[in-house]
């Protein structure tokens, strides 16, 4: 859907790699690599994103002092851009919509019993995970299945994965790890435990 708004599937990576990084410099290879794109695609999006002025670029030795030896060329979200935030909850409405689909395909993993978003999806750089199942899941599918998502939000996902008895047990002993993510912000898609199936 953001391709079609935006233009070029590249372009929405960068955005979205851009956007839930901040503060993080980027050279082009390392974009490239990070998003499986063409270097050529990286450098002509980038070259977009600059005249939009949504990212700048500069060389690490003007950024930080003392460190020589880099010549390469970094790009960074540009703090001054305007409209950031409304950048930011087009994606965020664009993730609700992955997230419909997401429960599609977790569903299909095995018997799921809680399926629960934190972290990346809620904005909580400070969670433990991002995202928690648990019950019989597929781990090869489940693993491939973050690995896409990776590359759509264009970043890690800190995931874990827990057999039901190992979630009753954890919750009894009201486990950091666990109360951490229930009683914080998240996005509960799945819970049959609530529903007392």
């Amino acid at each position: 859907m953001l391709e079609k708004l935006f233009g070029s599937k590249t372009r929405v990576l960068l955005l979205k790699l851009f956007l839930n990084n901040p503060n993080q410099p980027y050279f082009v290879r390392e974009l490239a690599r990070n998003l499986d794109s063409h270097l050529n695609a990286i450098r002509r999006e980038l070259e977009n994103l600059q005249d939009l002025q949504i990212v700048s670029c500069f060389d690490k030795a003007e950024k930080v002092e003392g460190q020589a030896g880099d010549n390469r060329k970094y790009y960074q979200l540009n703090p001054e851009f305007p409209f950031t935030e409304e950048l930011r909850s087009i994606l965020v409405k664009s993730h609700l919509l992955m997230e419909r689909a997401l429960v599609g395909k977790v569903e299909k993993l095995g018997n799921i019993d809680l399926f629960l978003l934190s972290g990346l999806f809620v904005g909580r750089e400070d969670a433990p995970a991002d995202m928690l199942i648990v019950g019989g899941a597929n781990r090869a599918k489940l693993a491939r299945l973050v690995a896409a998502f990776e590359r759509e939000v264009g970043r890690t996902i800190n995931y874990t994965v827990m057999s039901k008895s190992d979630y009753t047990y954890r919750r009894a002993l009201a486990d950091r790890f666990l109360f951490d993510l229930l009683e914080n912000k998240n996005i509960v898609l799945i819970d049959h435990f609530r529903k007392g199936e």
